[in-house]
């Protein structure tokens, strides 16, 4: 039956979406959002501060970068491999996915000893393939062709959805508004120039029509599955309506057609929040009503923004899994969790798991000794906001909801702790013995010229045990 209105939905809009009926577009959908429901519920998101990322699919069976292979671009190395070869070969690797170690549990263990609090988990990349049971395509975990499609719980999303809830996760979807695999999307008849649409959507209105379709009863599937999702994470942000293109990177993102994918968002949020009206959607870099929060890659914003914003950001140099990829230490991944919260964004880290479902050991390691620094720190982390002069040097500042002010202050092998730290603060501050988490120590602050001065005793220096960062409540 929900199948049958989503269609039914979908029928009626159409005559305001395909080419040759453009779609009414409202001023309404081109500005932030502002439904206090949601605007409520992104608070409570950016409360969590820090979140786990998985990118998992077909890639893993031979440590490829995530679907990006079989695009088209000249950007991209295939080390000689004729095209067309390599695209068949590559959509064929759902033949050979079949994680035999796979279990949500210990992904959702190692996230919660690493003190994460919400979770996105990419349900369909790029090149179409489906970690979950789609009634929209045999490509999937649940096709004939895919080997996993044995396994009495063939429905990846599922168990990672239900892993992750139990032990009191948010639940985000990643989703692609592109779909490489779809013949409505990549035609056969038709060379795949780049990561585009390969045919003209106003020459063929009803097979955009139908991909739209497709797309829309996905959509529905993530959705409502899976009981409430609390974040709709879509990427493939050259699908997008033409007021959102604007900037030369964008337009470059439309390739050789340069055609505008407009999949008509305010219906797709609508199927997506129907019976769910507080969930988060994130169409990221299109703006607008249904980009509730931003998302930067793989970089931090030298200053505080002034809209909600995650970093999103690889543990290893790649986003899939790749065998002795180069991941961070753990000193840099905390120094860096730090610098996104001083500046008010939440910080969610990407780890990719191996073809046969395992966290990589060394990830994993990471994630245990980044967990045991927020067993002690976590209070100058979660539920904080920014306040100024958010970082000076090496310290960072958070302001805790109930007035506590923060000092993170950066260790490294290279950076120690000194004696002595001057700064400025945009609040008043009471001078005295100040605590230091974690120990039995505390600080001493005191007004100075510059401010305020932070000092340790050269006892205290000695006797504090703290890696990678020291907080002392100011």
């Amino acid at each position: 039956m929900k199948r049958i209105l989503v269609c039914f939905i979908f029928t009626l809009s159409f005559v305001f979406c395909s080419a040759q009926n453009p779609r009414i577009i409202t001023l309404q959908e081109q500005e932030p959002e502002t439904n206090p429901v949601i605007l409520s519920r992104i608070s409570e998101w950016q409360d969590l501060k820090f979140g786990f990322f998985a990118h998992w699919g077909i890639y893993a069976c031979e440590q490829l970068v995530e679907s990006w292979s079989v695009c088209n671009e000249e950007w991209i190395d295939r080390k000689g491999a004729n095209y067309e070869d390599y695209k068949r070969w590559y959509f064929d690797l759902n033949k050979k996915f079949n994680p035999q170690n796979f279990d949500a549990g210990k992904w959702a263990d190692a996230a919660r000893e690493c003190g994460m609090k919400y979770f996105v988990f990419t349900t369909k990349h790029h090149d179409g393939f489906c970690l979950f049971d789609s009634k929209e395509t045999d490509y999937s975990v649940a096709g004939k062709d895919c080997p996993y499609s044995k396994n009495e719980n063939n429905d990846i999303v599922r168990q990672v959805v239900d892993a992750f809830r139990t032990r009191g996760f948010w639940t985000g979807l990643y989703f692609s508004k592109a779909d490489w695999h779809n013949e409505n999307y990549w035609s056969p008849l038709w060379a795949t120039a780049d990561r585009n649409v390969n045919y003209d959507i106003n020459k063929y209105p009803l097979k955009w029509q139908r991909f739209c379709e497709f797309t829309y009863n996905q959509i529905d599937e993530i959705t409502h599955n899976y009981g409430d999702i609390d974040i709709l994470w879509l990427d493939g942000g050259w699908v997008r309506p033409q007021w959102s293109i604007s900037t030369d990177e964008v337009r470059s993102w439309l390739g050789a057609y340069k055609m505008v994918q407009d999949i008509n968002m305010p219906l797709l949020a609508e199927i997506a929040r129907r019976g769910n009206e507080d969930m988060i959607i994130v169409d990221r870099s299109v703006g607008g009503k249904y980009e509730n929060y931003r998302t930067p890659e793989q970089s931090v914003p030298d200053e505080p923004l002034d809209y909600p914003w995650e970093t999103c950001m690889t543990m290893g140099d790649s986003w899939s899994y790749v065998k002795n990829d180069n991941y961070k230490s753990t000193n840099t991944l905390i120094h860096i969790l730090i610098d996104v919260v001083c500046k008010g964004g939440n910080f969610l880290l990407n780890v990719g798991p191996d073809e046969n479902g395992n966290l990589p050991p060394v990830a994993v390691q990471r994630m245990k000794e980044i967990g045991e620094w927020m067993n002690v720190n976590g209070e100058a982390i979660y539920n904080t906001r920014p306040v100024s002069p958010y970082k000076s040097g090496n310290i960072c500042f958070t302001a805790g909801k109930k007035g506590e002010n923060f000092a993170l202050i950066l260790i490294s092998d290279s950076v120690q702790l000194q004696n002595e730290y001057t700064f400025s603060f945009s609040k008043e501050l009471k001078a005295g013995k100040k605590r230091i988490l974690g120990c039995k120590q505390k600080a001493t602050l005191k007004k100075s010229v510059g401010g305020y001065t932070l000092t340790f005793t050269e006892k205290d220096l000695k006797a504090i045990k703290e890696k990678h960062a020291i907080v002392v409540a100011l």
